[in-house]
């Protein structure tokens, strides 16, 4: 703004500051002169219009012309940056209804005697967490194993839960404490299943598969060695099972073929109603 202001008062002093002229051709530079001034004039007050109308700069070419701008002026909107990808902040990890777990499972018996259950947390595991026998002879559950699909349903009633004691509630005992149970088998009704604990034959049991991850089999009577020879030679099925915990009185075991094949599937369920 400055120095269109310079150029304006220098090309009118110029103008004013000259010679006095006479005659007719004093007259000729005067009107020359005048025209010259309110061309420039004008040409100025486009370039203050220009400029109180915001817009670029215009450059003052040297005949006192206004040049058009080298940059176009676009009426669209500038284009926001992208966004940076959405990644969730941190936060505290969510609890699933259930939870699962890895655990190991053995069924076994002498074939003239009632199967029995058995959880361990590891095959190492010196002692079951669970040890349950059920009223149903060996022989006959392995039949049933035949099948494509077995399930084994466990419920107990919870009028066996403590009762008040010295005027103050007990809470339910845990799930798996529960003494007695009835047993379905396929969705027939199988007599009763008993928590008990561990003998020394069970023991021993325990001691001779400590190496088998899984696996099925037939140990002797006389390695076994827990004075029940007369019942025949103990049976067994190993395996990996997936302990899901639906709740406080529901809790499941799914049996997990190794290496994926297409064994039979078993599970068992315990319900508390």
């Amino acid at each position: 703004m400055a120095g269109v202001r310079w150029r304006w008062e220098t090309i009118t002093s110029s103008v004013s500051s000259g010679h006095p002229q006479t005659g007719s051709q004093g007259c000729r530079r005067c009107e020359s002169s005048a025209l010259f001034t309110r061309s420039t004039a004008f040409a100025m007050q486009e370039v203050f219009v220009d400029l109180h109308a915001a817009r670029p700069t215009a450059k003052i070419a040297p005949s006192g012309r206004s040049a058009p701008s080298s940059i176009p002026l676009s009426l669209r909107p500038p284009v926001p940056p992208p966004l940076p990808p959405f990644r969730a902040a941190p936060g505290p990890s969510r609890t699933p209804s259930s939870a699962s777990s890895r655990t190991t499972g053995t069924l076994f018996g002498h074939r003239k005697a009632r199967i029995a259950l058995a959880i361990q947390d590891t095959p190492q595991s010196p002692s079951p967490s669970l040890l349950l026998e059920l009223a149903v002879p060996t022989g006959k559950f392995m039949q049933e194993m035949a099948a494509d699909h077995l399930r084994v349903a466990l419920e107990c009633d919870k009028r066996n839960l403590p009762d008040i004691s010295d005027g103050a509630a007990v809470g339910p005992s845990r799930l798996l404490d529960e003494p007695l149970w009835t047993a379905y088998v396929n969705g027939r009704k199988a007599g009763y299943a008993v928590r008990r604990d561990p003998t020394d034959g069970d023991l021993a049991v325990a001691r001779l598969l400590r190496t088998v991850s899984a696996g099925a089999g037939v140990l002797p009577a006389d390695v076994v060695g827990d004075g029940r020879e007369g019942e025949g030679d103990l049976a067994y099925m190993r395996a990996h099972f997936d302990r899901v915990v639906g709740g406080k009185d529901s809790e499941s075991f799914y049996m997990l073929n190794p290496d994926g094949n297409n064994g039979p599937e078993l599970s068992i369920f315990f319900v508390r109603i």
